[in-house]
């Protein structure tokens, strides 16, 4: 038996003055040796004497059980030894005896067993204390690949859905192809710096030049930003980068620690990049991990309601909510932006715990009466009421609406009960929510509490492009309508940007009085590299091919290649007014998942992740449409 520590760790060696002791080291040695040697020959002579001195649990046994005698097959060996002559009797005397050699041979092995030990104990104490470290870390090291290898349980095989436009998308026009080469150079930018100085971390501070990471990722490394970043690798070709990713999500991302997550981003970050690399790429090993951590996310779901909670920790699965969330609430966008990648899950793996989790939310909402036809963007998932009757298109409800939507799509517009919530929900919004300027900007207000409140947060610039996708198909024929009305949303959230001096959007803008477009609190003047304009500039792009939209988004390519890059990657800004501004040192993982996608879609053409292939998670990772036509889905009984 090799010598190993008793808690899996060395203990740090006895840090000795030289003074005291000249000859400290070798003495050292030489007693710990002997010492070690005391201890295994004691605990080997212990386990040696105790065979002697406990019961012989047979003897008991056959006692017990009143077998004085026992009788026994015997071979008549005049018929060739192949037929049972009858049986004979063997007493108890011929038990003792058969006892006597059975102890006679475990002494003899037991001798054996303690002679080897210590031929063994010997030659590990000759050899210098780095070689034993070394023969540990590598028994360590074959225990945890065992245990991968246990998690790794091969995921049933499972047909990949036709995948259209993955390595397509490249523009004729030489000025649109020189300008989605420079996003793809800012890209390089962005994964090379963090590649430097920020390997392994959730995210990257570019002018401090090391690893970041929020409280939604909890407190360890998991690399958030090479998950988020590989599908937008992919399809700008940069396949080196891309194989870097994949080596280290292989060997280090790892879901069995001791940390406190946030499920909506873990599901939209690290499963919807999972998944979106696994269908592009199709490497096993993004599938795989996908799985594993949904698995860890499963225990939030343990709640009286079945909604679950904000945070759960990875290894406990022990779940909690946020503090500032009304009263113990879950979040409508967060327990509502979990659809897409559970039923990708189920699909994959032919599991339907993944699916009736989601739908159970569903069938939930849909039984809950909704204040004016809007959801609040509080629930308790005790005791299944709403909390605060605050409803927002923006953040805390923003991506409920969006997977409604998306649902339905997926499905290749086989879910119609999601699209009827959609509809419901929007007509609600429209009616209660979505108001005109006094300067004619349609803008989205929030409510609270019976009142609108006039402020637009640049999260909710998102929706102008969810109108647009959703047109089609909408009631009463008002495709035109909603496209129009996500062309007006979108020149609104491109006024934001305008009208500040650095051409790069606030969080959130007023439309008080004289005052439309503009943050107005120092605390919402920040730009912190978010996708939302630029993701509803390429969809209206893409459904209209109106030029401004190009236009625009190359107005802020050009802002945030001026201001947010630095020589270690790209940084928000404090004040998007100012000259001159501060920078938050973050390069956030969502700007190489999505900012830069998004861009690279809008001058790429439109046969680079066709929209009717593929449907874009909140975080932008492409899954493709689940198209009945496809023999998986029809012989998947999970999906079914």
């Amino acid at each position: 038996p090799a010598l190993l520590p008793l808690s899996g760790r060395r203990l740090p060696p006895l840090n000795l003055g030289a003074s005291a002791f000249p000859h400290h080291r070798a003495t050292l040695r030489l007693s710990e040796k002997f010492i070690l040697l005391l201890i295994l020959s004691a605990f080997i002579t212990l386990c040696f004497g105790a065979f002697f001195f406990l019961p012989d649990s047979s003897k008991h046994k056959r006692f017990d059980l009143g077998l004085e005698d026992v009788l026994i097959p015997h071979v008549d060996t005049s018929k060739g030894g192949k037929n049972l002559g009858g049986f004979l009797i063997h007493g108890q005397g011929h038990d003792e005896h058969r006892h006597r050699e059975e102890e006679e041979r475990l002494r003899n092995k037991i001798r054996a067993d303690h002679e080897k030990a210590l031929e063994e104990a010997k030659e590990k104490l000759k050899k210098s204390r780095d070689e034993i470290q070394a023969e540990i870390q590598t028994e360590k090291n074959k225990v945890v690949q065992e245990l991968k290898k246990k998690d790794s349980k091969p995921l049933p095989p499972v047909p990949l859905p036709n995948l259209i436009g993955i390595n397509s998308g490249e523009p004729a026009d030489p000025d649109i192809r020189e300008k989605r080469n420079k996003i793809k150079e800012m890209m390089k930018h962005a994964w090379d710096n963090y590649r430097q100085y920020g390997w392994g971390h959730n995210e990257l501070k570019p002018i401090a030049r090391k690893g970041h990471s929020t409280n939604i990722f909890g407190n360890s490394q998991m690399g958030a930003t090479i998950v988020d970043a590989l599908d937008t690798l992919y399809i700008m070709g940069l396949h080196d980068e891309f194989r870097e990713g994949q080596e280290w999500i292989d060997k280090n991302l790892d879901f069995s620690v001791n940390s406190e997550v946030s499920v909506f981003e873990v599901n939209i970050r690290f499963i919807g990049g999972l998944l979106a690399a696994y269908y592009l790429s199709g490497q096993e090993v993004f599938k795989i991990k996908a799985v594993q951590l949904a698995g860890k996310l499963l225990p939030a779901f343990n709640t009286p309601t079945g909604i679950p909670w904000a945070m759960v920790n990875l290894k406990s699965g022990v779940g909690r909510n946020w503090g500032w969330a009304s009263a113990g609430s879950s979040i409508l966008a967060e327990f509502g932006t979990l659809h897409m990648e559970f039923v990708h899950l189920s699909y994959l793996t032919g599991d339907p715990v993944y699916y009736n989790k989601v739908m159970h939310i569903r069938k939930l909402l849909q039984k809950m009466d909704r204040p004016n036809g809007l959801y609040p963007n509080y629930l308790n998932p005790r005791t299944g009421r709403w909390g605060q009757h605050h409803t927002s298109v923006g953040g805390l409800g923003d991506s409920f609406y969006e997977y409604l939507l998306k649902a339905w799509l997926m499905s290749d517009k086989m879910d119609t009960e999601a699209r009827k919530m959609y509809d419901d929900a929007i007509e609600a919004i429209e009616k209660h929510l979505i108001r005109k300027s006094n300067g004619g900007l349609t803008f989205i207000g929030e409510w609270k509490n019976g009142h609108l409140e006039r402020k637009m947060g640049h999260l909710t610039c998102f929706a102008g492009g969810m109108f647009a996708l959703g047109a089609d198909g909408s009631r009463d024929d008002k495709a035109g309508h909603y496209l129009q009305l996500g062309a007006e949303i979108a020149h609104t959230c491109h006024e934001s940007y305008d009208r500040t001096t650095l051409k790069l959007g606030p969080e959130a803008f007023k439309f008080d009085g004289g005052v439309e477009a503009v943050a107005v609190r120092q605390n919402e003047k920040y730009y912190i590299l978010r996708p939302e304009v630029i993701e509803t500039y390429w969809y209206m792009w893409r459904f209209t091919h109106d030029p401004k939209y190009r236009q625009w988004g190359w107005e802020a390519t050009q802002a945030i290649d001026k201001y947010c890059r630095v020589s270690g990657g790209f940084s928000g800004v404090k004040d998007v007014y100012s000259s001159s501004p501060t920078y938050d040192d973050v390069q956030q993982s969502f700007f190489l998942a999505e900012t830069l996608k998004y861009l690279y879609l809008l001058f790429s053409n439109d046969d680079l992740l066709p929209l009717d292939n593929w449907v874009f998670n909140t975080e932008a990772h492409p899954l493709p449409v689940l198209h009945l036509a496809n023999t998986t889905l029809s012989g998947n009984p999970a999906y079914r």
